[in-house]
């Protein structure tokens, strides 16, 4: 494949973090409500930012200082492809943004309401996502921390191997995919922290029972959020039950990275688990009081993670 320009960072600056996945230019439209079929709604809000989730978090945590690596897709030697390269650039963000003449670079639309809910529509063309197969991986070398999403499929799984030999702890993105023991049994092994949803949106489970055959996998610490009621976060003896503040909700869009966001922020400091789950639903539950994804300031991330309630569970 004809690659016909890369976005370089400097040999001589290691990524603490490396996240690894699908890159995609991405808008958000916030309305009031999802209107009926065959009409519309006024658009009240609106942002531009680079998704996937991996991207997402990337970009966050260049926000709060943290040297953050990408390695994604190849994207289009087009417009949207070379923005793209460039607000990378921008950011600090380390890595390389291969762009390929031959490809079309993807795109993708959200649309949130005032409840915090969304729906998406995205591109993710499968000769796109092969081209993960081809990324290199020397980023990840000397890095701290490796982020994947599930939904990339067995495409994340050569960078989740490599980190392993170099001795890298992984951060997996699991969703609702703990509900197939297959996919569990082919992830967990390789992952050290894992994030997992009971959204009723996807399936509905018990969320203490989801963070404890986590655990039982082999996994060193569970997240399993449940959206504006907080998460469940567990390790090894510990098990708690953290509360999400009250906030003006405006849009949703990029929350659930952004929790991940934070909890990888608190493991590279060395937090005790209930330290790096404040700080990760502090970060998410502000974000959901602007458009798009952002990392607020640390001090007012911290400041709101004081306040949060936790309890104490029962294994």
């Amino acid at each position: 494949m004809p690659e016909a320009r890369l976005r370089k960072s400097s040999a001589r600056t290691k990524a603490a973090v490396v996240c690894f996945g699908m890159v995609v230019p991405a808008i958000v439209l916030v309305v009031d409500e999802f209107p009926e079929q065959n009409t519309g709604a006024l658009v009240r809000g609106s942002a531009e930012f680079i998704s996937d989730d991996a991207a997402i978090v990337a970009c966050l945590l260049r926000g709060w200082n943290v040297r953050s690596g990408l390695i994604g897709t190849t994207l289009g030697d087009d417009v949207r492809g070379r923005q793209v390269a460039r607000e990378l650039r921008r950011l600090g963000v380390l890595g390389r943004t291969r762009l390929s003449k031959s490809m079309s670079t993807p795109y993708e639309v959200n649309v949130s309401d005032r409840t915090g809910r969304r729906t998406y529509f995205w591109q993710r063309p499968p000769e796109i996502l092969d081209t993960l197969d081809s990324a290199p991986l020397g980023l990840l070398r000397g890095a701290r921390l490796l982020y994947v999403d599930w939904y990339d499929g067995k495409h994340v799984l050569r960078a989740m191997d490599q980190a392993a030999r170099w001795g890298v702890p992984v951060f997996l993105n699991f969703e609702h995919a703990h509900q197939d023991a297959d996919l569990l049994a082919l992830y967990a092994p390789r992952t050290t922290l894992c994030q997992a949803t009971t959204d009723p949106a996807q399936r509905e489970g018990d969320p203490v029972a989801v963070a404890c055959m986590l655990l039982d996998a082999g996994i060193e610490y569970a997240f399993v959020t449940l959206g504006s009621d907080g998460c469940i976060a567990a390790s090894r003896g510990e098990i708690l039950r953290v509360f999400a503040p009250s906030v003006s909700v405006v849009d949703g869009c990029g929350a659930g990275a952004t929790f991940s966001a934070g909890i990888m922020y608190g493991y590279l400091r060395h937090w005790n688990l209930q330290e790096m789950t404040k700080f990760a639903i502090a970060a998410a539950s502000l974000k959901c009081t602007v458009v798009g994804p952002r990392a607020f300031p640390l001090a007012l991330v911290k400041g709101l993670a004081k306040s949060i309630r936790v309890e104490h569970l029962q294994l």
